[in-house]
């Protein structure tokens, strides 16, 4: 059973740089395309990033491009989400989602999700 973990959250000011990790608590998440969502108050859970299985493809969000970096830490075994130059609308509980069946920006394509780590940047 996938059991996703995210970790790395925190509270920063405007233009820091965080590092969430997602790990697979069971097995090993390099098995899997994962993506990053996040959900800020009242809003709906949005796309933020994609790796593919094999770390060759990856998507981001329009608003994340060029400020976020999605990749594979094949050494220890988890799929990391490098934030620079952080901005306050970037403030939400980040989750990572595996088990994709359908389209990689779309939440209900995923069936395994982890309970999520709240980011929060304060200007």
């Amino acid at each position: 059973q996938v059991q996703l973990v995210e970790s790395g959250g925190g509270l920063v000011q405007t233009g820091v740089s965080l590092r969430l990790s997602c790990a697979d608590s069971g097995r090993t998440v390099m098995y899997y395309d994962v993506g990053w969502f996040r959900q800020a108050p009242e809003k709906e859970r949005e796309f933020v990033a994609y790796v593919s299985r094999n770390g060759g493809t990856t998507y981001y969000e329009d608003s994340v491009k060029g400020r976020f970096t999605i990749s594979r830490d094949n050494v220890k075994n988890t799929v990391v989400l490098e934030m620079n130059s952080l901005k306050p609308e970037d403030t939400a509980l980040y989750y990572c989602a595996a088990c994709l069946r359908g389209t990689y920006y779309q939440p209900a394509s995923y069936n395994c999700w982890g309970q999520g780590t709240q980011v929060t940047v304060s200007s």
